[in-house]
């Protein structure tokens, strides 16, 4: 969150597949707990969480400049203001795809820049057209999956309507993956079924998705439309990777790839530029020197740009709070010395850790992790962390059922 805590959103009071109205959470919360609302700390329900049963797990979220949270879920999207608690409806995912959980697209909050005052813009890919009503007796692991991208500008102009185009490949559960340069890589995933295992018709083993889809393709979110995605040199994997696959981008630039096999590749890629000296710290709009070495083979007036990131965590094709910002930045004449400035505000880039990237010609170097902020813990509202403590319990669900008391 822009102020350093963190939201947590909907889920199930008990494991299981599908969610359903019974076990359902449709609510928010916040660590450290907030008196908001009236909420002393406690959940806050949001409509939005009932209203994309059934498949609603793994909801999509994602903070934005102006400080308001898009969050999708099911063919469903909104713009939240956590602030004043109101939700804005966003015209539904086209063609009825559902995006999360177990018909799990993948999303990205695509890169934010100054050059267009970081105007924001949403990318999700995959998923599945399954009817999330279906018990899982009448599914089969053979059907298929979406091959549609939906994308959409977050503004008031630009909220209308979707931008829908098609991957070249249908996915069901791939990884979106940010690269410093400003691209998408889209990798992992199944051509038919749907996400979870030991539900449905037809399984592959105990999957209940098949038909894997082994090579990866780059999105290239400044091409024309009908031209963005590409397979082209990208190499295919001998191991499925579906179910509980993740993906993720490491600091000297590559992608490291886990799950549902082991996987013991791995690639060699020069690098022709490092930075030699950075911070540890960098403020809200504050400005600093970074001291870097060009590679002797950069022609004359070099396309360089700065980029922060968060890598983000992933899991079940969600990646929370992936995102790439670039920064303003100046290269001195002797291309010796770059001046960079710091991200605006929290609404931008959320205070904490992150990746520094120099790109220079599309090469970027090996990324610096520091602190942006200044570091200090999100503020703790005693009376509502109290309060939290005395009216919750470790399972609130079996509580429930068996009408409370101590066991």
């Amino acid at each position: 969150m822009p102020d350093g805590s963190a939201m947590i959103i909907g889920g199930s009071k008990k494991g299981g597949w599908i969610n359903n109205a019974t076990v359902n959470n449709p609510t928010i919360e916040y660590f450290p707990p907030k008196s908001i609302h009236n909420s002393n700390g406690m959940p806050i329900g949001l409509a939005f969480l009932q209203d994309t049963l059934n498949s609603n797990l793994f909801p999509i979220a994602f903070v934005l400049p102006d400080g308001n949270i898009f969050m999708a879920a099911n063919n469903d999207a909104m713009l939240y203001n956590w602030k004043d608690h109101m939700e804005r409806r966003l015209p539904l995912i086209p063609n009825g795809v559902r995006v999360t959980y177990p018909m799990a697209g993948t999303a990205v909050l695509l890169p934010l820049s100054p050059a267009n005052d970081y105007q924001p813009e949403i990318l999700i890919c995959g998923g599945s057209t399954i009817d999330d009503t279906r018990p899982g007796y009448e599914i089969s692991s053979q059907e298929p999956a979406s091959a549609q991208c939906s994308r959409m500008i977050l503004t008031d102009a630009g909220i209308a309507a979707w931008e829908t185009e098609e991957m070249l490949q249908a996915r069901l559960m791939p990884d979106a993956v940010l690269l410093p340069t400003g691209d998408v890589l889209i990798v992992n995933g199944a051509g038919t079924g749907i996400s979870g295992y030991g539900n449905v018709l037809n399984q592959t083993g105990a999957s209940n998705a098949d038909q894997p889809v082994l090579t990866p393709m780059l999105y290239k979110p400044s091409a024309p439309h009908g031209s963005r995605f590409s397979s082209a040199g990208m190499p295919s994997s001998e191991i499925p990777r579906m179910y509980h696959s993740v993906a993720t981008l490491v600091p000297d630039g590559r992608i490291m790839i886990a799950g549902s096999n082991p996987n013991l590749d791995r690639s060699e890629v020069k690098r022709g530029l490092r930075s030699r000296e950075a911070p540890k710290q960098l403020d809200f709009d504050h400005t600093t020197v970074l001291t870097i070495q060009l590679p002797s083979k950069v022609q004359e007036n070099p396309d360089v740009k700065v980029v922060l990131m968060d890598f983000g965590y992933v899991t079940h094709a969600v990646h929370a709070n992936s995102r790439l910002v670039y920064l303003k930045a100046t290269l001195s004449a002797d291309s010796v010395k770059l001046t960079i400035t710091g991200p605006p505000n929290g609404n931008v880039y959320p205070p904490g850790p992150g990746w520094l990237f120099v790109v220079v010609d599309g090469v970027p170097s090996i990324a610096h992790h520091l602190m942006i902020g200044d570091g200090q813990d999100p503020e703790v509202d005693e009376k509502a962390l109290k309060n939290v403590l005395e009216n919750t319990s470790p399972d609130e669900y079996e509580e429930s059922k068996s009408g409370g008391g101590e066991e």
